[in-house]
C-alpha cells in the first residue's frame, strides 16, 4: 500500500480467495481504490463495487465479497447501474446478502462489459441542513416478474469482481475497516483457546476502528511478536497494540522497558507511555483510567516514544508488555532512530499523531496573573484584588465583599460598595425547626499566599457537625469553598439553608434560575429540576456591585450546552438537592434582600459526610476598556484583505467553513493558507482572529480514531446517526453535530472536561507561534476558567494581542436547559474582550434591563456587539454596541464607524444612562439617554422604548457637559440607515420613532 500523509490517497491490491460452489471463479483480484467523486453519493451512497459481466444472456451474478462493518446490509438498497450508459438497472434481485458477501443477478442490458453495484445508498432528512440525519434506503423490488422467474439463484457466477471503490479516499473502508469473516475469526480463537487476549500491533497510520470486529488485515498478517518502525531524534512516535480479548478481561495496562541499541544507548521506558491508562489531566492533576475489554472486542491501546533528541542513531530494542490480571503478552519493539532531527516533536505532522502527546501538556498551568489583574495581596483577613476586597469571617465565609467601580463602569474609584449586610453563613434547624448548633471555630488558617491565589481552611465545631471549609480567592475574583460537614452523631434536621444577605442597593438586577436577565422581581422561589434545566446558580447586582452563586457538591460534572444539555444533564448535589427536596428562595427581609438556599429535612448518621460546595463570582471585573472598543471592528468574513481594509474594519473574524479554515475546531489541515494570509493582513496592518473552540470536533481531525479509542472521556455518549461517514466509520456511540454540506464536515460534540483541553492549548500556542493568529473567536465554549486562562495566557504571551470574543446563541430554552448564555458564560468574562449575544436575542421585544445584563457586559467589565437579524442599532448604541458586519442585510455599521471617528470618540468618557452622574436625561422615561463626553463637545445617543412614537425633551446639565448652553449647537448628522440630518435648539422636543432614536452632537 502506498500511503501518501496528510493526502489520504491509496492505491491497495489483494488477493481474497473464495471457494465458491459451482463457479469457475476460485480467487478474484479485487483492488480498493478512489472514486475521486466521480458519482453522486448523495443518491447512490459512498461505496459501490465495479464488476464485469464474462457471460452470456440476460441474467449477470455476481458475489461480491466486500466483507462490511455495518449491521444488517440486507436491509440496505443495492443499485445497479450500466457503466457505459450510465442507465440504472431496474431488473435486480438479491440473494443472501450479510456482512461477509452478498450475490446480486441483474440484468446486463449493455451485454458483456462493466457494472457498478452500490450497496450503501442513503437519504437525508431534518431537521435541517446542518443537523442530517442519514436514512439508509430500504431494499425495493423494481424487477419484472418474467425476468425474476428467469433469475435462477444456482446458476454459476459470470461477473468478475474488478474494485471495490469508494467516493473518495477519505471514505475507504481498507484496510482497517474491511472485516474478517466469523470463519477467520473462529479460526484464530480456536487456535488460541488457552489465552484470555491477544494483541496486534499496529502502525499510527492505521487506526485501528472497529470495536466489535477484527479487520482483514489481522488475519493476512497473522499474530505478530514484533513491531518495527522508524522515529526521528526528537519525534514524538506513536503506535498501537490491539488487544483482542477472547474472554472479559479487566484493568487492562501497558508497561515498556528500555530501548537499547547495540552500543547500550538507551531511551529510557519513562519516554514511553500509553494514553489509554495514564497521563495528566486539563486541571493538571494525575489521570488515570481502568480500561475494561469484553469478550469478543478489540481495544486500542495507544502508546508514545517520547524519542530524545539526544537518542544516538540507530536501531533500539526493547518491550511493551500488556498486562491483564495474571495474564500478560509482550510485544518486542524495533524502533530504528534516524540520522534526521526534528526540534518540536514532529507536531508539524499532526497525521503522523505526533500530537496525541498534547493530551498530557500541563502548559500555561501554574496561575500566574494574567493582565489587566493585579496580584492579590493579604492583610490580616482582607484580600484585596482589582477593584474589590474580601473580607473573611472567623469562620472562613465571607464577611463582606467590597467593590470600588465607580456607577460609570469606566474606572475604580475610593468609594467601597458594600455587597453583604451580614456575613455569609449556614443554619441547621432542628425538628422543632431551632438552630441549636453553636459552632467553635479553630480560626483562619492560609494554606497559600501567591499572587494568583490565596487559599485557606479553617474547622469549626458543635456538638453534631464538624465543618471544614477550605476556600481560594483568585486574582480574577473567582471564589471557591469546598464545605465538608461530617456528622459526630446520629442527628436530624428539618432543614440545612445556606444564606447570602445582600444590600438592597446591589441588588437590582438578577439573572439566572428561570429569570431571564433583568430587574430582580420582589421574590422568586425556585426547586432543583436538574433533568430539564441547567440551573444550579443566579447572578443577583448592580451595575459596579454584584456575585454570581453556584451550588455544587463533590460529584460536579459539567453538563452539555448548546442544544445538547438535555442528553447530559447537571448531577442533582446530594446536599444541595437532597432528592429534590431543595430549593431557592429570593426575598426581602429586614434591611436585606436574603438568598437562601435550603435543602430540606434530612438525617445524618454518626460518619456520614455531606459536601456543600459553591462558588461565588465577585462582579465587576474590572472597568469597560472603551477604547477597545472604538478600536476594535471587526468583520466576519473570509475575504480580500483589501477588500476588508476599505470597510474600516481593524479585526478580521475567520469563521470555520472557509477555505483557510475548513473544518470546524480544527484548525490545523489548512494552517500554510492561514499564514498567508494572516501574514499578508499582518502587513496592512489588520490583525485576524480564527473560530476554534471545544464543543464538537470535525471528523476530519488525524486523530479522530486514536480519541475514541479512549471511550467516553473525549467524545460524549449518545445515539450516533447524523452524517453518513460517521454512521460507516465511527459506527455509533456519539452525537452527531454541526455539519457542513459543502465541505462534507461532520462534527461530533465533546464530553465534559477531559484532555482535549490539553490539546487545545497546546494547539493555540502553536497556532500563535507558528502561524500568527491574533486571537479566536468562541462559538459558545464546553471547558471550564482553568481551561479559559491557559489559553488566555499562551495567547497573550511575547506580546502576541491574544484577543478573545464570545459568541452564544441564547441558551434559554429546552434543549439548553433554560440557562442564561452570560451567567452560563460568566466564568469565562474576566478573560475575553467582547461579547457576541448573539443568535436568537430579542433586540426588538426586550426591556433596557435585559440588554445591560444579558447582552452589553457592561456589569462584568466587558462591552459586546449584536448579532440577530443585525440587532438594533439605535438601542445598541446607547451600549456602546454595533452589529456584526457582514452578516445579515442590515448588518452594516460602516456609517455608525464613520460617525464615531468624526467625532473623536477616542478618548471619550462614557456615562450611561444607569449612572446617575449621566448629565443628559430625556423628558420620557421610556427613552433613554448615554453620553459619550470629550472636551467641549458630547455624543448623545438616545433610544426608545416606548410602546409608540413620541417626542422627548433633553434634560442637559450643561455645568457637567462643561459647556456654555448659550453657544451650544445640537446636531444630528446624517448617518445611512439609521437618521437624517436634523439641527435641534436645546428646547426642541425631538420626535423619536418606536424603537429607534437619535446620535446628536452637542458642542
Amino acid at each position: 500500500m502506498v500511503y501518501l500523509k496528510n493526502k489520504f490517497i491509496y492505491c491497495s491490491t489483494i488477493i481474497l480467495c473464495f471457494c465458491l460452489l459451482g463457479s469457475s471463479l476460485s480467487a478474484q483480484q479485487i483492488k480498493y481504490t478512489n472514486g475521486n467523486g466521480s458519482w453522486n453519493p448523495d443518491s447512490l451512497g459512498n461505496h459501490r463495487v465495479l464488476v464485469q459481466f464474462t457471460g452470456t444472456g440476460k441474467i449477470a451474478k455476481a458475489t461480491i465479497p466486500w466483507r462490511r462493518r455495518d449491521m444488517n446490509p440486507e436491509q440496505k438498497r443495492i443499485i445497479v447501474q450500466d457503466v457505459k450508459t450510465g442507465q440504472k438497472i431496474t431488473n435486480v434481485k438479491t440473494v443472501d446478502i450479510n456482512r461477509e458477501s452478498g450475490t446480486i443477478l441483474f440484468e446486463p442490458v449493455s451485454g458483456k462489459g462493466n457494472y457498478y453495484i452500490y450497496y450503501m445508498p442513503y437519504i437525508y432528512e431534518g431537521p435541517n441542513t446542518y443537523y442530517p440525519k442519514g436514512v439508509y434506503r430500504k431494499p425495493e423490488n423494481t424487477a419484472t416478474e418474467q425476468w425474476l422467474t428467469a433469475a435462477n439463484d444456482n446458476m454459476p457466477l459470470n461477473c468478475l469482481v474488478k474494485e471495490i471503490q469508494s467516493i473518495n479516499a477519505f471514505n475507504s473502508f481498507y484496510p482497517m475497516e474491511v472485516i474478517a469473516t466469523a470463519a477467520e475469526t473462529k479460526n484464530l480463537i480456536d487456535k488460541n483457546s488457552n489465552k484470555p487476549f491477544l494483541v496486534f500491533p499496529e502502525a499510527r497510520e492505521n487506526s485501528i476502528r472497529m470495536k466489535n470486529d477484527l479487520p482483514q488485515r489481522w488475519i493476512l498478517k497473522g499474530l505478530q511478536n514484533l513491531f518495527v518502525d522508524t522515529a526521528l531524534r526528537g519525534e514524538y512516535l506513536a503506535f498501537q497494540l490491539g488487544v483482542f480479548a477472547l474472554h472479559d478481561i479487566d484493568d487492562v495496562t501497558v508497561s515498556f522497558t528500555d530501548l537499547k541499541n547495540k552500543q547500550g544507548k538507551i531511551i529510557a521506558a519513562k519516554n514511553i507511555s500509553c494514553i489509554n491508562t495514564d497521563g495528566t489531566k486539563y486541571d493538571g492533576t494525575v489521570f488515570t483510567n481502568k480500561v475494561n475489554v469484553a469478550k469478543g472486542q478489540v481495544q486500542p491501546m495507544w502508546c508514545g516514544i517520547d524519542v530524545p533528541q539526544s537518542a544516538a542513531p540507530g536501531i533500539y530494542t526493547g518491550k511493551a508488555i500488556v498486562h491483564s490480571g495474571a495474564s500478560s503478552k509482550e510485544i518486542v519493539l524495533q524502533i530504528k532512530i534516524s540520522e534526521g532531527i526534528t526540534t518540536n516533536g514532529g507536531i508539524d505532522k499532526p497525521e503522523d499523531m505526533t500530537r496525541l502527546k498534547w493530551l498530557n501538556s500541563t502548559m500555561a498551568q501554574e496561575n500566574t496573573v494574567i493582565a489587566p489583574y493585579t496580584a492579590l495581596e493579604v492583610n490580616d483577613t482582607v484580600i484585596s484584588f482589582l477593584g474589590r476586597k474580601l473580607f473573611l469571617n472567623k469562620d472562613g465565609f465571607p464577611a463582606q465583599v467590597q467593590t470600588f467601580f465607580t456607577p460609570e463602569m469606566t474606572s475604580i474609584g475610593s468609594k467601597p460598595n458594600d455587597l453583604f449586610t451580614e456575613p455569609v453563613h449556614f443554619h441547621f434547624l432542628d425538628e422543632a425547626g431551632k438552630q441549636p448548633l453553636q459552632w467553635k471555630t479553630g480560626g483562619i488558617n492560609f494554606i497559600k499566599k501567591e499572587p494568583g491565589t490565596v487559599a485557606w481552611k479553617c474547622t469549626s465545631t458543635s456538638v453534631a457537625l464538624q465543618m471544614d471549609v477550605n476556600a481560594a480567592l483568585e486574582f480574577d475574583g473567582f471564589l471557591s469553598y469546598t464545605v465538608k460537614f461530617t456528622a459526630l452523631e446520629d442527628v436530624n434536621f428539618s432543614d440545612i439553608m445556606f444564606h447570602l444577605p445582600m444590600q438592597p442597593e446591589f441588588t437590582k438586577y438578577m439573572m439566572g434560575l428561570g429569570q431571564k436577565g433583568g430587574n430582580r422581581p420582589d421574590t422568586l422561589q425556585w426547586k432543583w429540576d436538574v433533568a430539564h434545566k441547567n440551573q444550579d446558580g443566579a447572578w443577583i447586582g448592580n451595575v459596579n456591585a454584584g456575585v454570581q452563586f453556584s451550588l455544587r457538591d463533590e460529584n460536579y460534572s459539567r453538563p452539555l450546552n448548546t442544544n445538547f444539555y438535555l442528553q447530559k444533564p447537571l448531577v442533582l448535589p446530594t446536599s444541595w438537592g437532597n432528592n429534590n427536596k431543595g430549593g431557592i428562595d429570593i426575598f426581602k427581609k429586614g434591611k436585606s434582600i436574603l438568598v437562601n438556599a435550603y435543602s430540606g429535612s434530612r438525617n445524618m448518621k454518626k460518619g456520614d459526610v455531606l459536601y456543600y460546595n459553591f462558588n461565588l463570582l465577585i462582579t465587576p471585573f474590572h472597568p469597560i476598556n472603551t477604547e477597545f472598543q472604538w478600536n476594535a471592528k471587526f468583520f466576519h468574513k473570509y475575504a480580500a484583505i483589501d477588500t476588508i481594509k476599505q470597510t474600516g474594519a481593524t479585526i478580521i473574524n475567520i469563521h470555520h467553513a472557509t477555505p483557510i479554515n475548513p473544518y470546524i475546531n480544527y484548525p490545523f489541515i489548512e494552517f500554510k493558507k492561514m499564514k498567508d494570509y494572516i501574514d499578508e493582513a499582518h502587513s496592512k496592518g489588520e490583525k485576524v482572529k480564527i473560530y476554534n473552540t471545544i464543543r464538537e470536533l470535525s471528523n476530519k481531525a488525524y486523530e479522530i480514531h486514536a480519541l475514541r479509542s479512549l471511550g467516553h472521556e473525549i467524545f460524549s455518549a449518545g445515539k450516533g446517526g447524523g452524517f453518513s461517514w460517521l454512521q460507516e466509520h465511527i459506527g455509533d456511540d456519539y452525537i452527531a453535530a454541526w455539519f457542513v454540506p459543502a465541505l462534507k464536515d461532520a462534527a461530533i460534540v465533546n464530553s465534559g472536561m477531559n484532555r482535549w483541553h490539553n490539546y487545545y492549548v497546546e494547539g493555540m500556542n502553536w497556532l500563535v507561534q507558528n502561524v500568527g493568529i491574533d486571537g479566536i473567536y468562541l462559538d459558545d465554549v464546553a471547558f471550564d476558567r482553568i481551561t479559559m486562562k491557559r489559553i488566555k495566557r499562551v495567547l497573550t504571551q511575547n506580546g502576541h494581542p491574544g484577543i478573545l470574543d464570545l459568541h452564544s446563541a441564547n441558551q434559554y430554552n429546552k434543549s439548553d436547559g433554560f440557562n442564561n448564555s452570560a451567567n452560563l458564560y460568566m466564568e469565562h468574562f474576566p478573560y475575553l474582550n467582547k461579547l457576541w449575544f448573539g443568535e436568537y436575542f430579542d433586540y426588538e421585544k426586550n426591556n433596557p434591563d435585559f440588554f445591560l445584563t444579558e447582552v452589553s457586559g457592561i456589569p462584568f467589565g466587558l462591552m459586546g456587539e449584536m448579532l440577530q437579524d443585525g440587532g438594533n442599532a439605535w438601542r445598541g448604541m446607547i451600549y456602546g454596541m454595533t452589529n456584526r458586519m457582514p452578516w445579515s442585510d442590515n448588518a452594516d455599521p460602516t456609517a455608525i464607524w464613520k460617525l464615531w471617528d468624526d467625532f473623536g470618540i477616542k478618548g471619550s468618557e462614557m456615562i450611561g444612562y444607569w449612572s446617575s452622574n449621566c448629565p443628559v436625561t430625556t423628558s420620557n422615561e421610556k427613552v433613554l439617554a448615554t453620553v459619550y463626553k470629550k472636551k467641549g463637545s458630547v455624543l448623545v445617543s438616545i433610544a426608545s422604548w416606548a410602546t409608540a412614537d413620541t417626542a422627548v425633551k433633553l434634560n442637559i446639565d450643561w455645568n457637567k457637559l462643561g459647556i456654555d448652553p448659550s453657544k451650544a449647537t445640537i446636531t444630528a448628522p446624517a448617518v445611512k440607515n439609521f437618521q437624517p440630518a436634523r439641527i435641534f435648539s436645546a428646547n426642541e422636543e425631538i420626535p423619536v420613532e418606536k424603537n429607534k432614536g437619535w446620535l446628536l452632537i452637542i458642542k
